[in-house]
Protein backbone atom coordinates (compact mmCIF):
# COMPACT_ATOMS: atom_id res chain seq x y z
CA UNK A 1 0.00 0.00 0.00
CA UNK A 2 1.48 3.32 -1.07
CA UNK A 3 -0.30 5.61 1.40
CA UNK A 4 0.02 5.31 5.17
CA UNK A 5 -2.68 3.03 6.50
CA UNK A 6 -4.84 4.70 9.14
CA UNK A 7 -7.57 2.80 10.97
CA UNK A 8 -9.72 3.95 13.85
CA UNK A 9 -11.63 2.44 16.72
CA UNK A 10 -14.63 4.63 17.46
CA UNK A 11 -16.73 3.42 20.42
CA UNK A 12 -19.73 5.20 21.91
CA UNK A 13 -19.15 5.76 25.65
CA UNK A 14 -22.57 4.60 26.81
CA UNK A 15 -21.35 1.49 28.67
CA UNK A 16 -18.38 -0.82 29.13
CA UNK A 17 -16.08 -1.97 26.32
CA UNK A 18 -18.14 -4.89 25.01
CA UNK A 19 -16.30 -8.04 23.97
CA UNK A 20 -17.41 -7.39 20.38
CA UNK A 21 -15.94 -3.90 20.57
CA UNK A 22 -12.71 -5.40 21.88
CA UNK A 23 -12.51 -7.63 18.80
CA UNK A 24 -13.22 -4.68 16.48
CA UNK A 25 -10.41 -2.73 18.14
CA UNK A 26 -8.12 -5.75 17.81
CA UNK A 27 -8.83 -6.14 14.08
CA UNK A 28 -8.17 -2.42 13.50
CA UNK A 29 -4.97 -2.59 15.54
CA UNK A 30 -3.68 -5.70 13.79
CA UNK A 31 -4.41 -4.33 10.32
CA UNK A 32 -2.65 -1.05 11.08
CA UNK A 33 0.36 -2.78 12.60
CA UNK A 34 0.56 -5.28 9.74
CA UNK A 35 0.88 -2.43 7.24
CA UNK A 36 3.09 -0.16 9.33
CA UNK A 37 0.26 2.30 9.86
CA UNK A 38 -1.61 3.90 12.73
CA UNK A 39 -4.73 3.10 14.72
CA UNK A 40 -6.52 6.10 16.15
CA UNK A 41 -9.02 6.20 19.01
CA UNK A 42 -12.12 8.37 18.66
CA UNK A 43 -14.72 8.55 21.41
CA UNK A 44 -18.09 9.14 19.73
CA UNK A 45 -19.69 11.07 22.56
CA UNK A 46 -22.26 13.09 20.62
CA UNK A 47 -25.09 11.39 22.56
CA UNK A 48 -24.68 13.67 25.56
CA UNK A 49 -27.46 12.11 27.60
CA UNK A 50 -26.05 8.59 27.47
CA UNK A 51 -22.29 9.26 27.28
CA UNK A 52 -20.52 9.13 30.63
CA UNK A 53 -17.01 9.74 31.93
CA UNK A 54 -17.12 6.34 33.66
CA UNK A 55 -17.78 4.61 30.33
CA UNK A 56 -14.93 6.51 28.67
CA UNK A 57 -12.60 5.43 31.48
CA UNK A 58 -13.78 1.82 31.16
CA UNK A 59 -13.14 1.80 27.39
CA UNK A 60 -9.64 3.21 27.76
CA UNK A 61 -8.84 0.86 30.64
CA UNK A 62 -10.11 -2.13 28.64
CA UNK A 63 -8.01 -1.25 25.59
CA UNK A 64 -4.91 -0.74 27.71
CA UNK A 65 -5.42 -4.06 29.51
CA UNK A 66 -5.85 -5.85 26.17
CA UNK A 67 -2.55 -4.32 25.07
CA UNK A 68 -4.06 -2.37 22.17
CA UNK A 69 -2.23 0.93 22.28
CA UNK A 70 -3.46 3.61 19.90
CA UNK A 71 -1.52 6.32 18.14
CA UNK A 72 -1.74 9.98 19.05
CA UNK A 73 -4.17 11.66 21.40
CA UNK A 74 -7.68 10.37 22.02
CA UNK A 75 -10.16 12.31 19.88
CA UNK A 76 -13.55 13.32 21.29
CA UNK A 77 -16.23 13.74 18.66
CA UNK A 78 -18.42 16.19 20.58
CA UNK A 79 -15.52 18.66 20.79
CA UNK A 80 -15.58 18.89 16.98
CA UNK A 81 -19.28 19.83 16.68
CA UNK A 82 -18.53 23.25 15.17
CA UNK A 83 -16.47 21.61 12.41
CA UNK A 84 -19.33 19.21 11.64
CA UNK A 85 -21.82 22.09 11.46
CA UNK A 86 -19.47 24.01 9.17
CA UNK A 87 -19.55 21.13 6.67
CA UNK A 88 -23.36 20.92 6.81
CA UNK A 89 -23.62 24.61 5.96
CA UNK A 90 -21.06 24.18 3.19
CA UNK A 91 -23.31 21.53 1.60
CA UNK A 92 -26.31 23.81 2.11
CA UNK A 93 -24.55 26.67 0.36
CA UNK A 94 -23.73 24.46 -2.64
CA UNK A 95 -27.31 23.30 -3.00
CA UNK A 96 -26.33 19.77 -1.99
CA UNK A 97 -28.38 19.97 1.21
CA UNK A 98 -31.55 21.80 2.19
CA UNK A 99 -33.53 23.04 5.16
CA UNK A 100 -36.41 20.85 6.17
CA UNK A 101 -39.18 22.29 8.34
CA UNK A 102 -41.26 19.11 8.71
CA UNK A 103 -42.89 18.95 12.14
CA UNK A 104 -42.69 15.98 14.49
CA UNK A 105 -46.36 15.27 13.75
CA UNK A 106 -45.71 15.23 10.01
CA UNK A 107 -42.78 12.85 10.41
CA UNK A 108 -44.92 10.55 12.54
CA UNK A 109 -47.63 10.54 9.89
CA UNK A 110 -45.07 9.68 7.20
CA UNK A 111 -43.90 6.65 9.22
CA UNK A 112 -47.44 5.47 9.95
CA UNK A 113 -48.50 5.90 6.32
CA UNK A 114 -45.51 3.88 5.15
CA UNK A 115 -46.31 1.16 7.68
CA UNK A 116 -49.93 0.96 6.49
CA UNK A 117 -48.78 0.64 2.89
CA UNK A 118 -46.07 -1.90 3.66
CA UNK A 119 -43.22 0.47 2.76
CA UNK A 120 -40.04 1.16 4.73
CA UNK A 121 -40.44 4.34 6.81
CA UNK A 122 -38.78 7.09 4.79
CA UNK A 123 -38.84 10.89 4.78
CA UNK A 124 -40.85 11.87 1.69
CA UNK A 125 -38.71 14.85 0.65
CA UNK A 126 -41.50 17.41 0.87
CA UNK A 127 -39.10 20.30 1.60
CA UNK A 128 -36.43 19.14 -0.83
CA UNK A 129 -37.31 21.24 -3.88
CA UNK A 130 -39.34 24.01 -2.32
CA UNK A 131 -38.80 27.19 -4.31
CA UNK A 132 -38.88 30.79 -3.17
CA UNK A 133 -36.61 32.89 -1.02
CA UNK A 134 -35.51 31.94 2.45
CA UNK A 135 -37.94 34.54 3.81
CA UNK A 136 -40.82 32.93 1.94
CA UNK A 137 -39.84 29.46 3.19
CA UNK A 138 -39.66 30.72 6.77
CA UNK A 139 -43.15 32.17 6.40
CA UNK A 140 -44.52 28.82 5.23
CA UNK A 141 -42.76 27.07 8.08
CA UNK A 142 -44.54 29.24 10.65
CA UNK A 143 -41.52 29.78 12.84
CA UNK A 144 -40.39 26.15 13.03
CA UNK A 145 -36.66 25.55 13.40
CA UNK A 146 -35.36 23.54 10.44
CA UNK A 147 -33.03 20.58 10.24
CA UNK A 148 -30.52 20.36 7.41
CA UNK A 149 -30.90 17.31 5.20
CA UNK A 150 -28.59 15.89 2.54
CA UNK A 151 -30.03 16.09 -0.95
CA UNK A 152 -29.34 12.42 -1.64
CA UNK A 153 -29.49 10.92 -5.15
CA UNK A 154 -32.90 9.41 -5.92
CA UNK A 155 -31.99 7.40 -9.00
CA UNK A 156 -29.47 4.61 -9.43
CA UNK A 157 -27.58 2.74 -6.75
CA UNK A 158 -25.02 3.29 -4.01
CA UNK A 159 -22.44 0.52 -4.08
CA UNK A 160 -20.08 -0.52 -1.31
CA UNK A 161 -17.14 -2.67 -2.41
CA UNK A 162 -16.58 -4.18 1.00
CA UNK A 163 -13.39 -6.08 1.83
CA UNK A 164 -15.36 -8.64 3.84
CA UNK A 165 -18.93 -8.56 2.56
CA UNK A 166 -18.04 -8.14 -1.11
CA UNK A 167 -20.04 -5.90 -3.45
CA UNK A 168 -23.15 -4.63 -1.66
CA UNK A 169 -25.75 -2.64 -3.60
CA UNK A 170 -28.33 -0.22 -2.18
CA UNK A 171 -31.06 1.21 -4.45
CA UNK A 172 -31.05 4.96 -3.86
CA UNK A 173 -34.85 5.02 -3.77
CA UNK A 174 -34.58 3.16 -0.45
CA UNK A 175 -32.21 5.74 1.09
CA UNK A 176 -33.99 8.96 2.04
CA UNK A 177 -32.53 12.41 2.64
CA UNK A 178 -30.77 11.92 5.96
CA UNK A 179 -30.50 14.66 8.56
CA UNK A 180 -27.06 16.26 8.81
CA UNK A 181 -27.80 18.96 11.37
CA UNK A 182 -30.60 18.85 13.93
CA UNK A 183 -32.93 21.76 14.57
CA UNK A 184 -30.86 22.79 17.60
CA UNK A 185 -27.78 23.03 15.40
CA UNK A 186 -26.08 19.85 16.65
CA UNK A 187 -24.64 17.42 14.08
CA UNK A 188 -25.94 13.89 13.62
CA UNK A 189 -23.83 10.78 13.99
CA UNK A 190 -23.84 10.19 10.22
CA UNK A 191 -22.30 13.57 9.43
CA UNK A 192 -19.87 13.58 12.36
CA UNK A 193 -18.43 10.17 11.44
CA UNK A 194 -17.75 11.20 7.83
CA UNK A 195 -16.15 14.52 8.75
CA UNK A 196 -14.01 13.00 11.48
CA UNK A 197 -12.82 10.09 9.34
CA UNK A 198 -11.90 12.51 6.56
CA UNK A 199 -10.11 14.96 8.85
CA UNK A 200 -8.28 12.10 10.59
CA UNK A 201 -7.13 10.78 7.18
CA UNK A 202 -8.66 7.38 7.89
CA UNK A 203 -7.92 5.01 5.00
CA UNK A 204 -9.71 1.87 6.22
CA UNK A 205 -12.93 1.60 8.21
CA UNK A 206 -13.15 -1.79 9.95
CA UNK A 207 -16.33 -2.19 12.02
CA UNK A 208 -19.30 -4.47 12.67
CA UNK A 209 -21.62 -5.40 9.81
CA UNK A 210 -24.50 -3.77 11.67
CA UNK A 211 -23.05 -0.54 10.19
CA UNK A 212 -23.41 -1.70 6.59
CA UNK A 213 -26.49 0.41 5.85
CA UNK A 214 -24.76 3.36 7.52
CA UNK A 215 -21.92 2.84 5.06
CA UNK A 216 -24.22 3.53 2.10
CA UNK A 217 -25.56 6.72 3.67
CA UNK A 218 -22.09 7.89 4.65
CA UNK A 219 -20.75 7.22 1.15
CA UNK A 220 -23.39 9.59 -0.20
CA UNK A 221 -22.07 12.33 2.11
CA UNK A 222 -18.49 11.65 0.96
CA UNK A 223 -19.52 11.90 -2.66
CA UNK A 224 -21.49 15.10 -2.12
CA UNK A 225 -18.38 16.65 -0.57
CA UNK A 226 -16.07 15.30 -3.26
CA UNK A 227 -13.99 13.45 -0.67
CA UNK A 228 -12.25 10.11 -1.16
CA UNK A 229 -14.26 7.28 0.40
CA UNK A 230 -12.19 5.11 2.78
CA UNK A 231 -11.90 1.39 2.10
CA UNK A 232 -14.55 -0.41 4.15
CA UNK A 233 -14.60 -3.82 5.82
CA UNK A 234 -17.71 -4.81 7.78
CA UNK A 235 -16.96 -7.78 10.00
CA UNK A 236 -19.65 -10.24 11.16
CA UNK A 237 -21.09 -9.88 14.62
CA UNK A 238 -20.40 -12.35 17.40
CA UNK A 239 -23.19 -14.78 18.30
CA UNK A 240 -23.66 -17.15 21.20
CA UNK A 241 -23.31 -20.91 20.95
CA UNK A 242 -27.03 -21.12 20.13
CA UNK A 243 -26.60 -18.88 17.09
CA UNK A 244 -28.48 -15.96 18.61
CA UNK A 245 -26.97 -12.48 18.86
CA UNK A 246 -24.51 -12.40 21.72
CA UNK A 247 -26.04 -11.20 24.97
CA UNK A 248 -25.26 -11.30 28.67
CA UNK A 249 -26.77 -14.77 28.99
CA UNK A 250 -24.05 -16.03 26.63
CA UNK A 251 -21.30 -14.41 28.67
CA UNK A 252 -21.26 -11.15 26.71
CA UNK A 253 -19.57 -9.08 29.36
CA UNK A 254 -17.35 -6.07 29.23
CA UNK A 255 -13.65 -6.62 28.63
CA UNK A 256 -13.06 -5.59 32.26
CA UNK A 257 -15.18 -8.53 33.42
CA UNK A 258 -12.91 -11.00 31.63
CA UNK A 259 -10.00 -9.62 33.62
CA UNK A 260 -12.02 -10.17 36.81
CA UNK A 261 -12.77 -13.72 35.65
CA UNK A 262 -9.04 -14.38 35.52
CA UNK A 263 -8.26 -14.39 31.80
CA UNK A 264 -4.87 -13.31 30.49
CA UNK A 265 -4.81 -10.47 27.93
CA UNK A 266 -2.72 -12.53 25.51
CA UNK A 267 -5.19 -15.43 25.67
CA UNK A 268 -8.17 -13.15 25.13
CA UNK A 269 -6.44 -11.50 22.16
CA UNK A 270 -5.75 -14.91 20.65
CA UNK A 271 -9.32 -16.05 21.21
CA UNK A 272 -10.84 -12.86 19.79
CA UNK A 273 -8.71 -12.90 16.64
CA UNK A 274 -10.02 -16.40 15.91
CA UNK A 275 -13.63 -15.19 16.11
CA UNK A 276 -14.21 -14.52 12.44
CA UNK A 277 -10.62 -14.69 11.15
CA UNK A 278 -8.68 -17.83 10.44
CA UNK A 279 -5.47 -19.12 8.98
CA UNK A 280 -6.28 -22.72 8.24
CA UNK A 281 -6.87 -24.75 11.39
CA UNK A 282 -4.21 -22.98 13.43
CA UNK A 283 -5.44 -22.00 16.89
CA UNK A 284 -2.55 -20.39 18.74
CA UNK A 285 -0.75 -17.20 17.69
CA UNK A 286 1.64 -14.94 19.50
CA UNK A 287 0.82 -11.26 19.09
CA UNK A 288 3.73 -10.87 16.67
CA UNK A 289 2.44 -13.81 14.63
CA UNK A 290 -1.05 -12.27 14.55
CA UNK A 291 0.36 -9.00 13.23
CA UNK A 292 2.33 -10.81 10.55
CA UNK A 293 -0.58 -12.99 9.43
CA UNK A 294 -3.68 -10.80 9.75
CA UNK A 295 -5.46 -10.11 6.48
CA UNK A 296 -9.00 -8.89 5.81
CA UNK A 297 -9.31 -11.46 3.02
CA UNK A 298 -9.33 -14.19 5.68
CA UNK A 299 -12.21 -12.67 7.65
CA UNK A 300 -15.36 -14.70 7.02
CA UNK A 301 -18.85 -13.34 6.39
CA UNK A 302 -20.62 -15.65 8.83
CA UNK A 303 -21.22 -14.69 12.44
CA UNK A 304 -18.63 -16.09 14.83
CA UNK A 305 -19.81 -18.08 17.86
CA UNK A 306 -18.54 -17.23 21.31
CA UNK A 307 -17.64 -20.28 23.41
CA UNK A 308 -16.62 -19.56 27.01
CA UNK A 309 -15.37 -23.14 27.54
CA UNK A 310 -13.06 -22.82 24.54
CA UNK A 311 -11.78 -19.49 25.87
CA UNK A 312 -11.08 -21.11 29.26
CA UNK A 313 -9.15 -23.94 27.61
CA UNK A 314 -7.10 -21.47 25.57
CA UNK A 315 -6.43 -19.45 28.70
CA UNK A 316 -5.24 -22.59 30.50
CA UNK A 317 -2.83 -23.24 27.64
CA UNK A 318 -1.43 -19.71 27.95
CA UNK A 319 -1.07 -20.01 31.71
CA UNK A 320 0.87 -23.26 31.47
CA UNK A 321 3.13 -21.72 28.81
CA UNK A 322 3.87 -18.61 30.89
CA UNK A 323 7.11 -18.71 32.94
CA UNK A 324 6.45 -19.12 36.65
CA UNK A 325 7.89 -15.75 37.71
CA UNK A 326 5.92 -13.95 35.03
CA UNK A 327 2.66 -15.73 35.90
CA UNK A 328 3.20 -14.99 39.59
CA UNK A 329 3.53 -11.30 38.78
CA UNK A 330 0.42 -11.43 36.57
CA UNK A 331 -1.57 -12.94 39.43
CA UNK A 332 -0.29 -10.32 41.89
CA UNK A 333 -1.06 -7.48 39.47
CA UNK A 334 -4.60 -8.80 38.96
CA UNK A 335 -5.44 -9.30 42.65
CA UNK A 336 -7.37 -5.98 42.91
CA UNK A 337 -9.82 -7.26 40.28
CA UNK A 338 -10.24 -10.86 41.50
CA UNK A 339 -12.88 -11.95 44.00
CA UNK A 340 -10.99 -12.83 47.16
CA UNK A 341 -7.81 -11.20 45.87
CA UNK A 342 -7.69 -8.76 48.74
CA UNK A 343 -6.95 -11.58 51.21
CA UNK A 344 -3.72 -12.56 49.45
CA UNK A 345 -2.86 -8.91 48.76
CA UNK A 346 -3.13 -8.14 52.46
CA UNK A 347 -0.74 -10.93 53.43
CA UNK A 348 1.71 -10.69 50.56
CA UNK A 349 5.33 -10.25 51.60
CA UNK A 350 8.61 -11.43 50.11
CA UNK A 351 8.40 -14.83 51.79
CA UNK A 352 4.82 -15.51 50.60
CA UNK A 353 5.68 -14.28 47.13
CA UNK A 354 8.59 -16.74 47.02
CA UNK A 355 6.27 -19.54 48.17
CA UNK A 356 3.72 -18.60 45.54
CA UNK A 357 6.32 -18.73 42.78
CA UNK A 358 7.74 -22.01 44.08
CA UNK A 359 4.24 -23.54 44.04
CA UNK A 360 3.41 -22.17 40.58
CA UNK A 361 4.45 -25.24 38.52
CA UNK A 362 1.91 -27.40 40.34
CA UNK A 363 -0.74 -24.69 40.63
CA UNK A 364 -0.89 -23.73 36.95
CA UNK A 365 -1.24 -27.33 35.81
CA UNK A 366 -4.62 -27.46 37.56
CA UNK A 367 -5.97 -24.02 36.70
CA UNK A 368 -7.55 -22.52 33.59
CA UNK A 369 -7.95 -18.98 34.96
CA UNK A 370 -6.27 -16.73 37.49
CA UNK A 371 -9.36 -17.15 39.67
CA UNK A 372 -8.74 -20.90 39.81
CA UNK A 373 -5.04 -20.24 40.34
CA UNK A 374 -5.81 -18.00 43.29
CA UNK A 375 -8.19 -20.57 44.71
CA UNK A 376 -5.57 -23.29 44.36
CA UNK A 377 -2.94 -21.12 46.06
CA UNK A 378 -5.10 -20.32 49.07
CA UNK A 379 -3.55 -23.12 51.14
CA UNK A 380 -0.28 -21.18 51.15
CA UNK A 381 -1.66 -18.34 53.27
CA UNK A 382 -4.68 -19.93 54.94
CA UNK A 383 -4.86 -19.36 58.71
CA UNK A 384 -4.51 -22.32 61.06
CA UNK A 385 -6.41 -24.39 61.91
CA UNK A 386 -7.44 -24.85 58.28
CA UNK A 387 -11.08 -24.98 57.22
CA UNK A 388 -11.65 -28.38 55.66
CA UNK A 389 -13.84 -28.81 52.60
CA UNK A 390 -16.23 -31.78 52.48
CA UNK A 391 -13.80 -33.96 50.54
CA UNK A 392 -10.95 -33.26 52.96
CA UNK A 393 -13.19 -34.12 55.93
CA UNK A 394 -14.13 -37.40 54.29
CA UNK A 395 -10.48 -38.28 53.60
CA UNK A 396 -9.43 -37.54 57.17
CA UNK A 397 -12.29 -39.54 58.63
CA UNK A 398 -10.79 -42.60 56.94
CA UNK A 399 -7.05 -41.90 57.11
CA UNK A 400 -6.28 -39.70 60.12
CA UNK A 401 -4.66 -42.65 61.95
CA UNK A 402 -1.65 -42.44 59.61
CA UNK A 403 -0.76 -38.91 60.66
CA UNK A 404 1.17 -39.51 63.96
CA UNK A 405 3.57 -41.95 62.32
CA UNK A 406 3.98 -39.75 59.26
CA UNK A 407 4.75 -36.75 61.48
CA UNK A 408 7.50 -38.76 63.17
CA UNK A 409 9.03 -39.81 59.84
CA UNK A 410 8.93 -36.26 58.50
CA UNK A 411 10.35 -34.75 61.71
CA UNK A 412 13.36 -37.02 61.30
CA UNK A 413 14.31 -35.56 57.91
CA UNK A 414 17.66 -33.76 57.91
CA UNK A 415 16.97 -31.97 54.63
CA UNK A 416 13.40 -30.81 53.98
CA UNK A 417 12.87 -31.38 50.27
CA UNK A 418 10.06 -32.81 48.16
CA UNK A 419 12.25 -35.77 47.21
CA UNK A 420 13.18 -36.62 50.79
CA UNK A 421 9.58 -36.24 51.97
CA UNK A 422 8.37 -38.54 49.20
CA UNK A 423 10.98 -41.17 50.08
CA UNK A 424 9.94 -41.10 53.75
CA UNK A 425 6.23 -41.42 52.94
CA UNK A 426 6.79 -44.20 50.42
CA UNK A 427 8.89 -46.13 52.95
CA UNK A 428 6.12 -45.81 55.52
CA UNK A 429 3.51 -47.04 53.02
CA UNK A 430 5.64 -50.06 52.08
CA UNK A 431 6.31 -50.96 55.70
CA UNK A 432 2.63 -50.80 56.66
CA UNK A 433 1.31 -52.38 53.47
CA UNK A 434 -0.83 -49.30 52.72
CA UNK A 435 -1.26 -47.91 49.23
CA UNK A 436 0.53 -44.64 48.61
CA UNK A 437 -2.77 -42.85 47.96
CA UNK A 438 -4.17 -43.99 51.31
CA UNK A 439 -1.23 -42.29 52.97
CA UNK A 440 -0.77 -39.27 50.74
CA UNK A 441 -4.42 -38.22 50.75
CA UNK A 442 -4.63 -37.57 54.53
CA UNK A 443 -1.44 -35.53 54.15
CA UNK A 444 -3.05 -33.49 51.36
CA UNK A 445 -6.22 -32.87 53.33
CA UNK A 446 -4.29 -31.85 56.45
CA UNK A 447 -1.92 -29.52 54.63
CA UNK A 448 -4.34 -27.81 52.23
CA UNK A 449 -7.87 -28.35 53.59
CA UNK A 450 -8.77 -29.68 50.13
CA UNK A 451 -9.23 -33.00 48.41
CA UNK A 452 -7.13 -31.80 45.46
CA UNK A 453 -3.94 -29.76 45.30
CA UNK A 454 -0.58 -29.61 43.57
CA UNK A 455 1.69 -32.60 44.16
CA UNK A 456 1.62 -33.23 47.89
CA UNK A 457 5.40 -33.54 48.22
CA UNK A 458 5.83 -30.20 46.45
CA UNK A 459 3.27 -28.78 48.90
CA UNK A 460 5.39 -30.01 51.83
CA UNK A 461 8.51 -28.38 50.40
CA UNK A 462 6.79 -25.07 49.62
CA UNK A 463 5.11 -24.79 53.03
CA UNK A 464 8.36 -25.64 54.80
CA UNK A 465 9.08 -27.83 57.80
CA UNK A 466 7.54 -25.76 60.59
CA UNK A 467 4.25 -24.88 58.90
CA UNK A 468 3.79 -28.38 57.46
CA UNK A 469 4.32 -30.12 60.79
CA UNK A 470 2.11 -27.62 62.61
CA UNK A 471 -0.77 -28.25 60.18
CA UNK A 472 -0.38 -32.01 60.52
CA UNK A 473 -0.39 -31.79 64.32
CA UNK A 474 -3.60 -29.71 64.17
CA UNK A 475 -5.34 -32.69 62.58
CA UNK A 476 -4.06 -35.21 65.11
CA UNK A 477 -5.71 -33.08 67.78
CA UNK A 478 -8.98 -32.59 65.89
Amino acid sequence: MSETVVTRFAPSPTGFLHIGGGRTALFNWLFARRHGGKMLLRIEDTDRERSTDAAIAAIIDGLEWLGLEWDGDTIYQFARASRHAEIAHELLGKGLAYKCYASAEELTEMRESARREGRPPRYDGRWRDLGGTQHEQDAIAEGRKPVIRLKAPREGETIIDDKVQGRVTFPNKDLDDLVLLRSDGTPTYMLAVVVDDHDMAVTHIIRGDDHLTNAARQKQIYEALGWKVPIMAHIPLIHGQDGAKLSKRHGALGVDAYRALGFLPAALRNYLVRLGWSQGDREFFTTAEMVEAFDLAQVGRSAARFDLVKLENMNGHYMRATPDAELTQMLIDTLPYLAGGEELAGKLDDALRAQLQAAMPGLKERAKTLVELLDGARFLYAARPLDMDAKAQEILSKGREHLPALIARLEALDNWTAGNAEAAVRTYAEETGAKLGQVAQPLRASLTGRGTSPGIFDVLEVLGRDESLARLRDQTQA
